[in-house]
């Protein structure tokens, strides 16, 4: 399980493609043979009220969260950050260099007690490669 959220302030809704930014992280994750792709989902969310710094100037955020399931040891998941956070410094480097621009990505562990789910995707991916 690895789900991707991206939050973004609302004046950047032209300047984002999600659905590529999306794919090179489903991809990235696919890759690394610790997440199977059946259970990755990736997702934006607008936010429409927001203030970045002294919201004197067109501040710009996109913050990035990897929640992923419970089992993999700390270096597993460091070194996965790791990359995936250079991926995401590429892929908004250009909008960074044409405005004022910050990004910030984290991932957490879901409790693995306190986490429910139930996923048919599994299945289908297998019967209908």
């Amino acid at each position: 399980m690895a789900h991707f959220i991206a939050e973004y302030s609302a004046n950047l809704e032209a300047s984002i493609d999600f659905q590529a930014l999306f794919e090179q992280v489903n991809h990235f994750l696919a890759s690394t043979g610790i997440f199977p792709l059946s259970g990755s989902r990736s997702r934006a969310i607008r936010i429409d009220h927001y203030l970045v710094a002294d919201g004197q100037h067109d501040y710009a955020f996109v913050h990035m969260t990897l929640k992923v399931g419970a089992g993999r040891d700390t270096e597993v998941q460091q070194g996965i950050a790791t990359e995936l956070y250079q991926l995401l410094e590429q892929f908004f480097q250009p909008l960074q260099d044409k405005r004022l621009l910050a990004i910030s990505f984290e991932m957490r562990e879901l409790n693995p007690i306190l986490n429910f789910k139930s996923n048919n995707i599994h299945k289908f991916l297998i019967d209908h490669p």
